[in-house]
């Protein structure tokens, strides 16, 4: 969202006599130390989270210049699925689907306060040439221009409700202010005669984000206090069924208080998954790359909230693929299953572009949302570990990893999580000091099983020991909880943890 303001020398394996030569890991000479990873303290803390929640019975405990006019139309490129499904300006988006339409609503560019575009697939677009929101509510100025963002669209029953960010002419805070519409078309007209919400004592208020419960719609909101050294909170209020008449007192469900968020927290999103709630939001600095998407998780609809460990989905989580992503929005898509959208940065950095992934929520680990194409760790000593030993590690993850993986019958059995069936991405974190006959460094494997099913082999280069490394091989899975076993192949290797993205 937009906050433009003033703003084995361990003894690694029992020696062991391969072709002949004594091996031994205090032997292994070249030794080097992984690079370290941003966010590792964090991204340990999701594994243990996690896991623990996922294990099987019996288990071992083992983070510029002016673009080119808009064209009519755009279409997804065909290429990966972490390709732009629309390359255009299209910034803190929010879709609302009419009948078989799917229409999206983003923040101001070229000169519209508003961008609308419309789709019957969520891959293919059609871009809108007009303004949905050609005129602003009295309360609202345009001076200075283009601060007009993140829309919210929903059906009221008797037409459609757009709610909106703009600069409050009085008090010079960004506000929220209403419109409505017959159609999801527009033209949306303001309605009121003032700002929806706009407490200018707590900074403003930006992020409007809609949930109906019960026979009643709530406003999800960001109080706007990074604009002048306050904390940024996300807010729940109830309103009008229309939306445009608060109706009680805002409560209160989470602040920045992550480092990764960089200081402020925004752009809300509320769903209801296995029963339990899943707020999502992002955090930072929307213009680089340090721009995220976080989640929270409660019983109630006011909270408490709790955190996740780490982001849901990070510029380091898509391995670089996407740029910043946040100002995300979940729909259902036409197949039944959830969906995101949401906008990263494009490859010039002169645009947000937008973006859509699969979305699953895994029960049993708390509600935790998983993106497809962003990575989810896996700790090994939280797996299922058997004929083999957890240890404690340097530079691994969390302290500890797992070796003596020796035996014929040794494996670390992994639980892990899909958003949609299909290939994925998984990611090994390994350690391998393996020596051959002769005392050189050697490359050493370990076997593959998906869901029990042989899966091929998983090869490792010589890295050292506790020097930690990736090694990237494509598993097939199904949509929700899949068993990855990683078992006894070629000499010897240690494990951190994996990665599925």
């Amino acid at each position: 969202m937009d906050h433009h303001h003033d703003h084995h020398d361990h003894d690694h394996h029992r020696d062991r006599r391969e072709g002949g030569l004594l091996r031994s890991a205090r032997q292994l000479t070249g030794r080097s130390r992984a690079a370290p990873r941003p966010g590792a303290v964090a991204l340990t803390a999701l594994g243990v989270a996690l896991c623990l929640a996922a294990l099987p019975a019996g288990a071992a405990p083992s983070a510029s210049a002016a673009p080119a006019p808009v064209p009519v139309s755009a279409k997804a490129p065909a290429r990966g699925p972490l390709s732009p499904v629309l390359d255009q300006d299209f910034a803190d988006p929010d879709v609302v689907r009419v009948g078989g339409v799917f229409h999206a609503y983003a923040t101001n560019a070229h000169g519209r306060n508003v961008r609308h575009a419309t789709s019957t697939d969520l891959v293919h677009w059609t871009v809108d040439e007009k303004d949905v929101l050609p005129e602003l509510g009295a309360w609202a100025t345009l001076d200075p221009p283009n601060h007009v963002w993140a829309p919210e669209v929903f059906d009221n029953g008797d037409g459609f409700t757009l709610q909106y960010t703009a600069r409050d002419r009085a008090g010079g805070r960004q506000c929220i202010g209403a419109a409505l519409a017959a159609s999801p078309e527009g033209p949306f007209r303001p309605a009121g005669d003032g700002a929806l919400v706009c407490p200018t004592e707590a900074g403003g208020a930006i992020d409007a984000s809609s949930h109906t419960e019960n026979g009643s719609r709530y406003l999800l909101w960001k109080s706007d206090g990074n604009c002048c050294g306050q904390d940024t909170w996300i807010h729940l209020q109830r309103v009008s069924w229309d939306g445009t008449r608060v109706l009680g007192e805002p409560v209160r469900l989470l602040k920045q208080d992550r480092a990764w968020e960089g200081g402020l927290v925004e752009a809300p999103t509320l769903v209801r998954r296995n029963g339990r709630y899943v707020l999502l939001y992002s955090a930072g600095d929307y213009r680089g790359d340090a721009y995220a998407t976080g989640w929270a998780t409660a019983d109630a609809l006011t909270g408490p909230y709790v955190k996740g460990e780490t982001p849901l989905m990070t510029t380091e989580s898509f391995g670089g693929a996407v740029a910043g992503p946040g100002g995300q929005d979940v729909v259902t898509g036409p197949d039944g299953r959830d969906r995101i959208l949401f906008h990263g940065h494009s490859a010039d950095r002169a645009r947000r572009v937008l973006h859509l992934a699969d979305l699953g929520f895994a029960d049993g680990a708390g509600g935790r949302p998983v993106v497809r194409g962003s990575r989810v760790p896996y700790e090994a000593e939280l797996a299922q570990v058997h004929r083999a030993t957890v240890r404690d590690a340097r530079d691994a993850w969390g302290g500890r990893a797992v070796g003596h993986i020796d035996e014929p019958d040794s494996f670390v059995e992994f639980r892990v999580f899909a958003a949609a069936s299909g290939p994925h991405t998984l990611s090994v974190r390994y350690g391998n000091g393996s020596l051959d006959a002769v005392g050189a460094p050697a490359p050493a494997s370990h076997t593959l099983t998906v869901n029990g099913a042989p899966a091929g082999t998983v090869d490792y280069p010589y890295t050292g020991w506790d020097a930690w490394q990736r090694r990237e091989v494509t598993v097939e899975l199904r949509a929700g909880w899949n068993t990855l076993r990683l078992g006894k192949g070629e000499r010897f290797t240690e494990l951190d943890a994996v990665e599925v993205a």
